[in-house]
């Protein structure tokens, strides 16, 4: 049996992060970080990249330790009130190739965090162009938003109050006309992120939500 990615050490400094979010705390602790959490990410996004190339041939898993699929741990304070200088999670982005070349593309999404981790797929925030063609998608009754509803996935999100301009009341499909995100996800223990098998429990999870992230694609136009 192989290794696991993570261990309890990733939880553990997430929380003493969480305790202790300033940056002189980090400057001392920045080698259990860099052992830690950045190093074991990083190897799981190498590692998961053959199992991400048989679920969506067209999303990358990008292992480069910086503008890859690693988020950065500091955050943008720029026009927050807390000025907090670190994330106390981990986020990992498996992103569409045409990311470059579009502002909004869909993808799987790995959240790690002390007894809030999960997974995650579809598209966060799609930007008005993208959100109208998701629409128009859902409208048309295209056969990969058949399969999103055939395949039950629970789609979380925000949501309009009204039905948005241009879409009729009675559509069969008004919920999901007035949402303004298209995401699904599944929770994870602490445990199973810590297990040697999770890798391949993550993949399956992404199997099971593919059908999200597929008509977030061709909804846009995008290769799958």
């Amino acid at each position: 049996m192989p290794a696991p990615h993570f261990t309890p050490r990733l939880f553990s400094f997430l929380r003493e992060l969480a305790a202790n979010n300033d940056r002189q705390w980090f400057a001392a602790n920045k080698e259990r970080y860099e052992r830690d959490v950045r190093g074991p990410a990083l190897r799981f996004i190498g590692d998961f990249s053959a199992r991400l190339a048989k679920i969506a041939p067209k999303l990358v898993a990008d292992p480069r330790p910086s503008g890859g699929s690693l988020f950065r741990i500091h955050r943008d304070t720029r026009f927050s009130r807390d000025k907090s200088p670190y994330k106390t999670h981990v986020g990992i982005h498996f992103f569409h190739e045409a990311a470059k070349a579009a502002a909004s593309v869909p993808g799987f999404y790995l959240h790690l965090q002390p007894r809030e981790s999960f997974a995650a797929a579809g598209i966060w925030h799609p930007d008005p162009q993208s959100l109208a063609k998701l629409r128009e998608a859902i409208a048309a009754r295209s056969p990969e938003w058949t399969a999103v509803r055939r395949s039950k996935l629970p789609i979380e999100g925000g949501s309009l109050k009204r039905p948005p301009r241009g879409f009729a009341c009675d559509h069969p499909f008004i919920d999901d006309l007035k949402r303004t995100d298209f995401v699904t996800s599944v929770k994870l223990a602490d445990d199973d992120v810590c297990d040697a098998g999770f890798i391949n429990d993550f993949a399956a999870a992404c199997r099971r939500m593919a059908p999200l992230v597929r008509f977030a694609a061709r909804a846009q136009g995008l290769a799958w």
